[in-house]
């Protein structure tokens, strides 16, 4: 089966809106074992949309429309397609009460247009709306599957997942299906992770390895088609053992999957060692500690931080000496280990960072843009800095702080 993803939204091509929905899709029909060979993103303009389905149908078994489903006059994907297909558009009923439903425990105002997103195709199954008010659909027809899916990532993700992977499972049967394992590694480019990889890269025939570079971490996807889940493993397995036994390679390696990462891996050390943590920041002003909030469970080991951007506030919330400060500099080892030391006293935990440095745009007490001192403070034992050097945006300066920081972290849990 070849799959094509048909993106509506003017937004889309303007580039108010970045097309994340063809990326998590075509990775849902990897893991299905089908094929997708075409993106394509059209605005809301009935004669573009249909244009697209039609070329669409000359060259792929599945068409997957995403988007212009909602309430307003733009939203016509369903109208279009029920046009092309000559299917009459009628209500969905279980559709139609959480529609309902929706109006009375909100007490919002119920407007006619709403009623739009709750219609289907006759000869459609309808794929409920678990997150959202939008009725997808699901229609063989003229040797083709169509399928209509809602924009908001959150509401595809949950339909695509709940509602129509059951149905393309029943059609696909027990045919190869794609086997995926993904490998995260910080602290290495691409570019690095290439080359000391390049003789298993160009020798690879199944299973696949290719390296795709995040904003500041890779990652290495290798796949395998395979009937057999247990052949499928032992495949991947013996691929990542021999990518690990590479040149130094397994130093950088942190974990496995597409919605890990670095702090939950952290996280996770945290509460197997039963161990705390706080931090205080100020050039990140608050990153850690917010990427640390968004790990569940992390109020086992997150007791709370501090922020203290100005020299003023390291004084006053840290007990730093100011004199010391203003000889030594608030961007130096003496304040990034001061500051990790005071802030693991104060909140009381086995383990404290530090962040100061430079973020940009302009250099400070002489020291350039994206010098970064990130201090480390652990119980019973004198605090401790280094420094970093991160050379793009402010923005990355930042982030690549935080990420150094937990890197450092998840190695004194290793040790």
């Amino acid at each position: 089966m070849k799959a094509e993803i048909i993106a509506v939204g003017t937004e889309l091509l303007m580039g108010q809106v970045v097309n994340t929905n063809a990326a998590i899709i075509s990775e849902y029909l990897a893991d299905l074992g089908i094929d997708i060979y075409y993106h394509v993103s059209v605005s809301d303009n009935k004669k573009r949309i249909e244009e697209a389905i039609l070329q669409a149908e000359k060259r792929s078994d599945l068409l997957i429309l995403v988007g212009g489903l909602g309430p307003t006059q733009d939203d016509i994907t369903k109208q279009v397609l029920a046009e092309h297909l000559s299917e009459e558009l009628v209500y969905d009923l279980k559709g139609k009460k959480k529609l309902e439903e929706y109006f009375v425990q909100t007490k919002c105002e119920k407007t006619a247009n709403n009623e739009r997103q709750i219609l289907v195709m006759e000869h459609a199954k309808a794929l409920f709306n678990q997150v959202g008010l939008a009725v997808g659909a699901f229609l063989q027809k003229n040797n083709h599957y169509y399928v209509v899916l809602p924009g908001p990532p959150s509401e595809m993700k949950s339909m695509f997942t709940k509602e129509l992977k059951p149905l393309l499972e029943k059609i696909i049967g027990k045919k190869e299906q794609i086997h995926i394992r993904v490998l995260r590694f910080y602290g290495i480019s691409e570019a690095q992770l290439a080359a000391k990889l390049e003789k298993l890269i160009a020798e690879q025939i199944d299973p696949s390895l290719a390296p795709y570079a995040k904003n500041t971490e890779v990652t290495l996807r290798l796949a395998t088609k395979s009937k057999n889940t247990n052949e499928a493993i032992k495949k991947l397995d013996y691929l990542e053992q021999k990518i690990l036994a590479v040149e130094d390679i397994a130093f950088y390696f942190y974990g496995y999957g597409d919605d890990n990462s670095l702090a939950k891996v952290v996280i996770s050390l945290l509460k197997e060692k039963a161990k705390t943590i706080t931090a205080v920041e100020s050039l990140t002003s608050g990153l850690f500690q917010s990427t640390l909030g968004e790990v569940d469970g992390v109020s086992e080991v997150y007791k709370g931080g501090i922020v203290a951007y100005s020299l003023d506030t390291k004084v006053k919330l840290l007990g730093i000496s100011e004199a010391s400060l203003l000889e030594e500099g608030v961007v130096s080892e003496f304040t990034a280990r001061m500051m990790a030391k005071a802030a693991r006293d104060i909140v009381n935990t086995d383990y404290a960072l530090s962040f100061t440095g430079v973020a940009g745009p302009n250099s400070l007490e002489k020291n350039s843009v994206g010098i970064v001192w990130i201090g480390f403070a652990r119980r019973g034992k004198p605090p401790i800095a280094k420094m970093f050097h991160f050379r793009k945006a402010r923005q990355f300066v930042r982030k690549s702080a935080v990420m150094r920081g937990l890197d450092i972290l998840r190695r004194e849990l290793l040790d």
